[in-house]
């Protein structure tokens, strides 16, 4: 078969006929309204009144999917899979390897010489990724995820990157608490007390803080909703951002919201109508129907080698779900004018690598063509 440019679009009905039977094995749940803390109903599905002309939103992908390739070679790789954007670490969990965040803070010269390596393949930096735990309940451990943050904000200041992604963190349920403790249900009475404090004494006081430093330095903090962290959810989310401040937004990774039973859409037009999401992960989620349907959908495997025999996995974009519904989740993030970059972050455990990256990568130019041709 004659080889293919990877970043091409193909016809439609090539493409459908090929990704048609990529669908999901758990349903997408029925639209419900959302509400955000202190916000009225009415305002969850906000969108801009007035239509505009669909923004070709840049696709691009996280780092971490090329880490056994040094940055000249990952930015080869990239560039010749016609990958628009590029989402990269910056120190945190784990560490980098393409960006030494120390050494580009300390040497003026050197920032500019590793942002024109990107600038030269035309290829956009759209964030800088510190994820960790700045509200761990271990001192040192906070502080130095702290620290990461902020470096991470100052070096995308020096970049020119606009946004800077991490975790909101999870702090123990007392000061006396060694680990994080991860609360999601109010009950028993000590439980919500443990909840409270988590919120009033830890959480809320450190984002005030991160998100006014964010705003001294003119940038944007994307938290993703993650379980075992404090937001972890929409509702989470919301919370936080209107306690500490707009800086605080969403990175708005859907595979963690499938299988708490979010619309994907809904949840797109809640957080994009009030303006919240600085950043997309696009990775997708297999929910499988015989072990979800005996044990639910926390069943996640013990080993991360044999994922596949959980309830729940992630896979390549189009692999959980069908095209049809990344060509609503794209349409979704042009309708609400979102202005960041699409972040393929393969943890597929079949597709790994640079393959699950391709695969994606296919899904999802092609449904952005479709929805940029003319009517």
């Amino acid at each position: 078969m004659a080889k293919r440019k990877a970043g091409g679009a193909v016809s439609r009905r090539k493409f459908l006929t090929t990704t048609g039977t990529l669908v999901a094995s758990g349903p997408v749940v029925g639209k419900g309204a959302l509400r955000s803390p202190g916000v009225s109903n009415s305002a969850t599905a906000a969108v801009p009144a007035e239509a505009k002309a669909p923004r070709a939103i840049p696709i691009g992908v996280f780092d971490s999917a090329f880490d056994s390739l040094s940055l000249d070679e990952m930015i080869e790789k990239i560039g010749e899979l016609g990958i628009e954007a590029v989402e990269v670490r910056a120190k945190g969990l784990p560490g980098s390897r393409h960006c030494p965040a120390a050494d580009l803070l300390a040497d003026p010269a050197k920032a500019r010489a590793w942002k024109k390596k990107f600038d030269d393949r035309n290829i956009r930096v759209g964030a800088l990724s510190v994820h960790g735990n700045p509200i761990h309940p271990d001192p040192a451990i906070a502080a130095r995820d702290d620290q990461f943050l902020r470096n991470g904000v100052l070096l995308a200041e020096r970049l020119e990157v606009p946004v800077v992604v991490g975790f909101s963190g999870c702090p123990g349920g007392s000061p006396a608490d060694k680990t994080p403790n991860w609360i999601t249900y109010r009950w028993p009475p000590e439980v919500n007390d443990m909840l409270a404090y988590q919120w009033s004494e830890r959480v809320i006081p450190y984002w005030r803080q991160a998100a006014r430093f964010a705003r001294e330095h003119g940038r944007r903090i994307a938290l993703e909703m993650h379980p075992n962290f404090v937001v972890y959810n929409p509702y989470t989310l919301m919370r936080l951002r209107e306690a500490a401040g707009e800086e605080i937004g969403a990175n708005c990774d859907l595979s963690h919201l499938f299988w708490q039973g979010c619309d994907p859409i809904e949840t797109i037009r809640y957080l994009g109508g009030h303006g919240a999401i600085y950043h997309a992960h696009m990775k997708d989620t297999l929910i499988v129907n015989g072990p979800a349907a005996q044990t639910g959908v926390l069943n996640f495997s013990e080993n991360p080698a044999k994922s596949t025999e959980g309830s729940v996995y992630f896979r390549a974009v189009g692999y959980g779900h069908g095209a049809q519904l990344w060509k609503e989740v794209v349409r979704a993030y042009m309708e609400t004018d979102y202005q960041g970059i699409l972040s393929l972050e393969n943890e597929d455990p079949i597709l790994t690598g640079a393959l699950g990256v391709e695969r994606s990568l296919y899904v999802l130019k092609n449904v952005r063509a479709e929805l940029l041709a003319p009517s």
